[in-house]
């Protein structure tokens, strides 16, 4: 088990493999860690499916609206949407997109992310700079690594679970 040193500022994401432990950045990023820990908090993110998972790359979900495999949900939908709250504005810094950070989704507007993370399997600095890091593994990554590849999967993984540590 990972060493939590901050809980209001840790996210517990339960898998079907176990639990992964992310550390949030809110000094990099408070918008996009403010949110997580929001949508977290009200259960939004729970039983949401990774919607798209490229081997080698990264894998993304947390589309609210349309991922929720329990609650109206749509494959073809899933990666979509966002939540009911308003997109937030990019918080790009210096921090690399390494193995295990956490990056806001977004459309091709740098200020269009919402509520749609992903995971990087590997070090993707191509995308340093353009897209926000706002959190990073802190434990778990091999359940992040077992997760279900595919654009989207036929058979989906996803968030059985999502908590704010502190709530835990």
């Amino acid at each position: 088990m990972a060493e939590i040193k901050d809980p209001e500022n840790t996210i517990l994401i339960e898998l079907k493999d176990g639990t992964v432990t992310i550390e949030l950045l809110p000094d990099i990023a408070p918008a996009h860690c403010g949110r997580m820990k929001d949508l977290a908090r009200a259960g939004a993110y729970d039983n949401v499916v990774f919607h798209r998972v490229i081997d080698g790359f990264m894998a993304q979900t947390g589309d609210v609206a349309h991922g929720n495999f329990e609650k109206d949900f749509n494959i073809r939908r899933a990666g979509t949407g966002g939540s009911d709250l308003p997109d937030l504005p990019a918080e790009f810094s210096r921090i690399p997109h390494d193995r295990g950070t956490l990056g806001a989704a977004r459309s091709a507007n740098p200020n269009s992310a919402n509520s749609q993370f992903f995971i990087n399997f590997k070090d993707n600095h191509f995308l340093n700079g353009q897209y926000t890091v706002y959190g990073r593994v802190i434990g778990g990554m091999e359940h992040v690594d077992k997760i279900v590849r595919g654009e989207p999967p036929m058979n989906p993984d996803r968030m059985l679970s999502v908590k704010v540590a502190a709530d835990a």
